[in-house]
């Protein structure tokens, strides 16, 4: 016998099994009024009146549903009202500019976009067939029962949106196969279960909150809405709500480890709470303070919108419990060992590649791409990376790898030495032109306002890195550019350097 697989499983096994657990703590200050507490009961009832009202707008099965907010329980309803009934979710960066969300709403064929009142502006300036602003409908409280839909697990269930960091955004057709796999290993690698409490740090757009939203739902775990990062306000809702395990990019544990400096009393959640970090590989510093500072679990995982994401995860294993901190620490800044059911190899040229259950189905309306991404039955990831004892460690993004001298330099291996420098606050690496050495290594640095010299920082690196991979320049600078999910945009550094190079490899 088969059963395809739907999303709507999770909230399904959440509203038999734990029908009056709490299972949503909303943001308590947010435009919106908040929902408070919620039962898994009331949140499927919430989804099933949703469902009910797009079959009002008729909404056809395989219609995409565009959602622009921050993160709010009426957010992650919609996961499940949505996707649940056949229709397509497609998670909006809020961050965005006006321009943008218009491109994405148009690109997909939205026939109706959802937006946090925050963003009612987009309703003038984003043209969509239907257009409601969250919290100001019956959508969620209409009941009413919703047309059944014959579940589909090949159906397209979210179409999530890259960040766009060199061209415009392509839309990753994820689906119901895809999305359920992805959140039902992830849970298991990260031993969720119905005792965890888990911070809604990560933004639920980004990649479908990880699958965070489906596996905590299935597994009947509290979840606890934050709306807005702040780093004193996480240690805040650790405490209160006695968190378990959050979700977060670099960034975010960095404004914890920043608001550690003005707490007062206990660090809440110390050898209790587990941290699963991704994005771009931390420095070892970094990792030491939050297993030692915070007293947290450190867990990085590596993946992409187009693998749902995950690909690996890297957790302390017995065999490194009696090996210095240190050292731990710098296991752990691998990407990590494959997720059950990933395949992961190296090719020739050093591009990390895939093959597991949950990547992207296609590129939405872009055969050209999905082709290209998908070449030899392998999901081309773009990375470049080293897989070897079983462990993958990222090396840089193909474009970003600078070969100075005739010798490829990682420069996240020169971004991480440059960050247990004391006085830098961020750092990018970049390759420039060069007549002598092809491409030159160049370091450009926000400082924390310590005097410092482009001296200092070099004679810094040479006695951690080989000659080649020590910068030969050292720029100061204000900020740098990041896309609206916080990805460093190095096209950005390089444009005035390589401008009216005929090529971008020297």
């Amino acid at each position: 016998m088969f059963y395809p697989l739907n999303v709507k499983d999770f909230l399904d096994r959440a509203e038999t099994v734990y029908p009056d657990r709490v299972g949503v703590t909303d943001e308590p200050t947010q435009p919106a009024p908040s929902l408070g507490a919620v039962s898994y009961r009331s949140l499927a009832g919430m989804a099933r009146s949703q469902a009910a009202w797009l079959d009002g707008l008729d909404v056809p099965v395989g219609g995409r549903v565009a959602i622009v907010s921050h993160n709010a329980g009426r957010m992650l309803a919609s996961f499940f009202g949505v996707s649940g009934w056949g229709r397509i979710l497609v998670p909006i960066n809020f961050r965005l500019g006006a321009e943008e969300i218009g491109y994405i709403v148009a690109h997909c064929g939205a026939d109706v976009l959802l937006v946090d009142p925050e963003l009612r502006g987009l309703l003038d300036s984003v043209p969509a067939k239907h257009t409601v602003v969250l919290g100001d409908d019956a959508m969620f409280t209409g009941g009413g029962q919703p047309r059944p839909w014959a579940a589909d697990e090949g159906a397209t269930c979210t179409l999530n949106y890259t960040s766009g960091t060199t061209a415009r955004p392509k839309g990753v057709q994820l689906t119901h196969r895809a999305n359920w796999l992805n959140a039902t290993v992830f849970a298991l690698h990260a031993g969720v279960t119905d005792r965890d409490v888990y911070l809604h740090t990560l933004p639920m757009f980004h990649a479908n909150g990880w699958g965070m939203p489906y596996a905590m739902t299935g597994l009947g775990v509290h979840q606890v809405v934050l709306r807005k990062v702040d780093g004193a306000e996480i240690l805040r809702r650790v405490r209160d709500h006695g968190v378990t395990v959050m979700c977060a990019a670099p960034a975010v544990l960095n404004a914890v480890l920043e608001a550690l400096d003005s707490w007062e009393g206990e660090i809440p959640g110390r050898d209790r709470v587990r941290v699963i970090l991704a994005g771009a590989p931390p420095p070892t510093r970094t990792i030491e303070r939050i297993r030692a500072d915070l007293g947290w679990e450190f867990i990085q995982i590596y993946g992409l919108t187009e693998t749902a994401p995950l690909l690996t995860i890297n957790r302390l294993r017995s065999e490194w419990d009696d090996l210095p901190a240190e050292e731990q620490a710098r296991l752990l800044g691998r990407a990590g060992a494959p997720a059950l059911g990933v395949r992961i190899a190296v090719s020739e040229s050093g591009e990390v590649l895939s093959q597991t259950n949950h990547n992207l189905d296609a590129y939405w309306e872009n055969p050209d791409a999905t082709a290209e991404a998908q070449a030899d039955d392998w999901f081309h990831t773009g990375d470049g990376g080293a897989f070897e004892d079983g462990y993958l460690s990222i090396t840089d993004r193909k474009k970003d790898v600078i070969i100075s001298g005739g010798e490829n330099v990682s420069s996240i291996e020169v971004e991480d030495v440059l960050n247990s420098f004391p006085a830098v606050r961020e750092v990018a690496v970049i390759g420039i032109p060069d007549e002598k050495w092809g491409e030159l290594v160049t370091a450009l640095i926000v400082t924390d306002g310590s005097p410092v010299t482009a001296e200092d920082v070099i004679a810094f690196c040479r006695t951690r890195l080989a000659g080649y991979k020590t910068p030969k320049r050292v720029e100061f600078v204000d900020e740098l550019p990041r896309t609206a999910t916080g990805k460093l945009q190095k096209f950005k550094l390089r444009e005035p350097y390589w401008k009216g190079q005929s090529r971008q490899v020297n």
